[in-house]
């Protein structure tokens, strides 16, 4: 039986984990935190969103990170500090502009596809995480944003996406703890919502009940080939260093990859676009009937929400800034006035801000399948959609595993 190592225990291992485990493989899943889930698949903006997969590759985008530069609290900010890293990812990301049309229209699919694979995983193992199926509202606050919009939303349904258009009326019907004004929006009715770490720790356990062994406080320094397997070198906490091995070694270690990707001979860009979110805690009533419960995507101010339970998750901004994960107050605070601002009935005495690197390759594109050694995969590069489309990858991911490693 194959011996699998799998690298990084966010969503895109865990359901790696588990995709693997089901086709009959040796998994082992390592994570320098003491827990899966600790790092990027901790408290995103929660959206299971089809309807937010437009990559970014557009002409738009770039003027816009060109009118907020200077801004430190744009929705996107770019520290301008010269780094090779950084210029050599944003000059690939403008190249691929190109292929704007065909990248948007395979990231809908393959999301639309993922949705199915996330609900099985979550009935079979029996897990519950605040999953909302309510569908997403997208609003624009001017005819421009709008008429702009209807030409994603064109790509987004050759996807294969059922998304409708819908007046500022017909928005606060679906959403009546919406009471701002807007010009219009898009919604939905198929996107959904849910809390990752719930589900990628519950995930977990169900691969631990099912066999799968989790190794924790487990950082890897590096990683060889030798004899025909992988070698992985741990320093795993207060532990003595020790060496472990496998026949095959699966990347799924979000900004972290393209790191491990260069000890395996692969070149790999990802850079890591941190993000922000804050809890509101709905400890009354009162704020409970005021918070939304329909998922929302606020386009100007490229905000999303959540309803997770008891707790209001409010997300955005994208800051180019290495691997940074300083929580900022001037970043985190344009969260809470537009908490604020469009549901002033939300108690906000109670708010836990958190940060995150999104893994995003220039073409916004993951990247799963072999690399160029025998007995090496990558599963991540998964930028800002990883929730959304980790369930579908996780499935391409094992194919490829069962294939390279003679299973088929």
């Amino acid at each position: 039986m194959p011996r699998i190592a799998i690298i990084g225990a966010g969503i895109t291992g865990v359901t790696s984990a588990h995709a693997l485990n089901k086709l009959g493989f040796d998994v082992t899943v390592y994570d320098r935190q003491r827990y899966p889930a600790m790092e990027t698949s901790y408290a995103n903006g929660g959206q299971l969103s089809a309807s937010n997969a437009e990559v970014w590759n557009s002409v738009s985008t770039i003027m816009k990170g060109l009118r907020w530069l200077g801004r430190h609290d744009a929705p996107l900010l770019l520290n301008p500090r010269p780094g090779w890293h950084k210029y050599s990812w944003l000059a690939q990301f403008i190249g691929q502009i190109r292929n704007y049309r065909q990248n948007t229209i395979e990231t809908t699919r393959l999301a639309i596809e993922a949705r199915q694979h996330l609900y099985a995983m979550a009935e079979e193992e029996g897990i519950d995480f605040d999953l909302e199926r309510r569908g997403i509202l997208h609003i624009y606050h001017d005819a421009a944003s709008f008429d702009t919009a209807r030409r994603a939303n064109a790509l987004l349904r050759q996807g294969g996406l059922e998304r409708y258009e819908v007046t500022a009326e017909e928005a606060r019907r679906i959403e009546p703890a919406l009471q701002t004004a807007c010009h219009a929006g898009f919604y939905t009715p198929s996107d959904a919502t849910g809390d990752i770490h719930k589900f990628t720790s519950g995930l977990a356990r169900a691969c631990q009940r099912r066999g799968v062994r989790f190794v924790q406080d487990a950082d890897i320094t590096a990683i060889a080939h030798e004899g025909g397997a992988y070698r992985l070198d741990l320093a795993a906490g207060a532990l003595p260093a020790r060496q472990e091995s496998a026949d095959a070694v699966v990347i799924c270690a979000g900004a972290a990859s393209r790191q491990f990707a260069r000890q395996l001979g692969d070149s790999l860009n990802i850079y890591p676009v941190k993000g922000y979110s804050i809890s509101v805690h709905l400890d009354d009533e009162a704020s409970r009937a005021a918070a939304p419960c329909v998922s929302l995507l606020d386009e100007a101010a490229k905000i999303v929400t959540s309803r997770l339970g008891d707790r209001f998750r409010v997300a955005g901004t994208a800051e180019f800034n290495g691997f940074n994960l300083d929580i900022r107050a001037e970043r985190v605070q344009p969260l809470v006035d537009w908490t604020r601002r469009h549901f002033p009935g939300v108690r906000t005495a109670r708010v836990v801000p958190w940060c995150g690197l999104r893994p995003m390759t220039p073409n916004m594109m993951p990247r799963v399948g072999p690399g160029k050694r025998p007995g090496v995969f990558y599963n991540t590069g998964h930028g800002h959609l990883g929730w959304t489309l980790s369930a579908a990858t996780a499935q391409m991911l094992a194919a490829s595993v069962q294939a390279g490693m003679g299973r088929a």
